[in-house]
């Protein structure tokens, strides 16, 4: 063989090892950057409140909204839905928060819940891999990241109400997974929107996210799933659990 067909060669070699050993995406040290720096200040508005929380509420649906009208271009039914969804999950966010008494608690949850889920799927998905949740949907998604979202999400959520309450138990260990689940479910809903419409990122006002779409899909199931919850009970679940 030629001297330039083996070099040629074995850099193939180093190149399919190298992807083959890598279980870390690129836009791994972008996306921590942009938690490191955009969740203090959700954390903040979180435990103050009012209008600064309510404006926080109303920016994230204008551009959630601009960002669904991007992913799904000039259809009328798809672009209905998108605003439906949308202004009910922010409804959904905006009415937990506005409890005087477990809003503050609630929120801070739901965002344990959440980013748990998020940090759990992606840690145990890497670390495991194994079959595909939904391949024709999320190719990366797996049963193993979707196991271990559910489980951080529920370890998460207890500890959080631990911390503010003083107490919980299994209860909140279940809710907490629910309302992963639901979580998880909203990450894969984006997913299928984008994959039917042929769009990578929902946009690319975060870095190492895309859009912020990318970053909340999860947020906004699990916040309608909870205010929904709340409602058929007439009272917040965290208040008798």
């Amino acid at each position: 063989m030629p001297l330039t067909n083996t070099v040629r060669a074995n850099a193939g070699m180093v190149r399919s090892v190298s992807e083959k050993t890598s279980r870390f995406p690129s836009s791994l040290g972008p996306r921590i950057v942009s938690a490191v720096i955009l969740a203090p200040v959700v954390l903040v508005l979180v435990y103050f409140g009012g209008w600064p929380f309510t404006g926080l509420v109303g920016l994230v649906a204008v551009i959630l909204a601009l960002e669904w009208a991007r992913m799904v271009g000039q259809h009328p039914a798809w672009l209905a839905l998108g605003v439906v969804y949308i202004a009910l999950a922010c409804w959904a966010l905006w009415r937990l928060r506005l409890d005087p008494e477990w809003g503050r608690m609630t929120l801070f949850w739901l965002l344990a819940v959440v980013w748990g889920a998020d940090t759990g799927g992606f840690a145990f998905g890497m670390a495991f891999r194994g079959p595909k949740l939904a391949p024709a949907i999320s190719p990366n998604k797996t049963w193993s990241g979707f196991m271990g979202g559910t489980l951080v999400a529920a370890l998460g959520g207890w500890a959080m109400v631990t911390y503010m309450k003083g107490e919980a138990g299994l209860e909140i260990v279940l809710f907490s997974a629910l309302i992963g689940v639901a979580s998880q479910m909203g990450d894969l809903f984006e997913s299928w929107i984008k994959r039917r419409f042929g769009v990578k990122d929902s946009g690319a006002i975060i870095p190492g996210h895309g859009g912020l779409f990318d970053r909340v899909d999860g947020l906004v199931a699990a916040a309608l799933a909870t205010a929904l919850i709340n409602i058929g009970f007439k009272s917040n679940v965290l208040a008798w659990l």
